[in-house]
């Protein structure tokens, strides 16, 4: 069943001039081949991610970019491997591109050090003022701007949605990529709910397999627990495991992605990530075409979407409130 809720469209902010943009560093070329570089944090063969990055091709063959025919779109993925990530950032960082796209903070970050000079378009960046990467949202500065995946409330939705469901849930864990300092404002949203709805907040640092096998093992061991799992390049290739262990441990969870829902997880609250691919080529296509990344205002999400697994829910036994259902964009029964 599947129920749509009333969305928003992503709103693009006001912003003037910025400094000025080194020509020489787009090498500007009259026909040709454009060379666009892509920085995965996941892996090659993740559905999801095939998913986003067909958004992308199909958005930038809208605006007549074509892979092959005058685009040649060099691909790099790290499969949730941080010091691949940055070797991957390295190489390129040393290539002559005109345009780079990265999705996560981690990615972003690691291609920022590898060159000043290639502008980059970004997508789901957390916080990309707080973690450094812009200067401002309006005015982002340097060769740097993109979308946005979350607001800073959006840790305590994730927090409040998962006790609407389970009422029963008085600790949660949350796992987090330490790397991405993007992620501490989430937090921090989540702290202020957790306080609010007297759950006890236990954030789990987890870089690899065998910590996220650890820190779920660890907190199900007292009962009244629940998940709560912030999408990452780290969280997102260990997704089957999560939610796997979620279910062995019986642990109500919640999520930044609808990816973690469709194999198992209970509820996610967020953005739709191949629609923010889609639009990413909108600022590809605007640099290809002489603008400066500088003059291009960071968007932040106003559009997400609450996905619930109903057959998770009946496995767990719990009731999820059919008002929360009518809410819903996608119940998965």
């Amino acid at each position: 069943m599947t129920a749509k809720m009333k969305r928003r469209d992503f709103i693009t902010l006001l912003g003037g001039a910025a400094v000025a943009w080194p020509l020489a560093a787009r090498a500007q070329q009259s026909g040709g081949m454009r060379r666009i570089g892509v920085l995965m944090g996941t892996a090659q063969n993740d559905p999801d991610q095939k998913t986003s990055l067909a958004a992308l091709v199909e958005g930038l063959a809208a605006l007549d970019w074509r892979d092959g025919r005058n685009i040649h779109i060099e691909y790099r993925w790290a499969a949730g491997d941080p010091e691949q990530l940055r070797t991957y950032a390295a190489e390129l960082g040393a290539l002559s591109l005109e345009v780079a796209l990265t999705q996560g903070t981690p990615a972003t970050a690691a291609l920022r050090q590898a060159t000043p000079t290639i502008p980059i378009v970004f997508v789901s960046v957390t916080d990309p003022v707080g973690s450094g990467l812009v200067v401002n949202l309006a005015h982002p500065g340097g060769n740097i701007t993109g979308f946005s995946n979350y607001e800073t409330s959006m840790g305590g939705k994730w927090l409040a949605t998962l006790r609407e469901i389970a009422p029963n849930v008085k600790r949660a864990a949350v796992l987090v990529n330490p790397e991405n300092v993007g992620v501490a404002r989430l937090v921090q949203g989540m702290n202020s709910a957790a306080s609010r709805l007297r759950v006890e907040l236990n954030p789990a640092p987890v870089r690899d397999a065998a910590a996220i096998e650890h820190a779920i093992e660890a907190f199900a061991a007292r009962e009244g627990g629940g998940l709560m799992v912030v999408a990452d390049f780290i969280t997102l290739v260990h997704r089957d495991l999560i939610v796997s262990m979620a279910t062995q441990h019986r642990l109500p969870s919640a999520f930044s992605e609808r990816s973690f829902v469709a194999v198992g997880g209970l509820v996610s609250y967020g953005v739709d990530r191949a629609e923010l691919f889609r639009r990413a080529a909108s600022y590809i296509d605007r640099i290809l075409r002489g603008a400066n990344p500088a003059d291009l205002p960071v968007q932040q999400p106003t559009k997400f979407e609450l996905i619930i697994n109903l057959k998770t829910a009946k496995a767990l036994g719990l009731e999820v409130p059919l008002q929360l259902q009518q809410l819903a964009d996608e119940v998965i029964e």
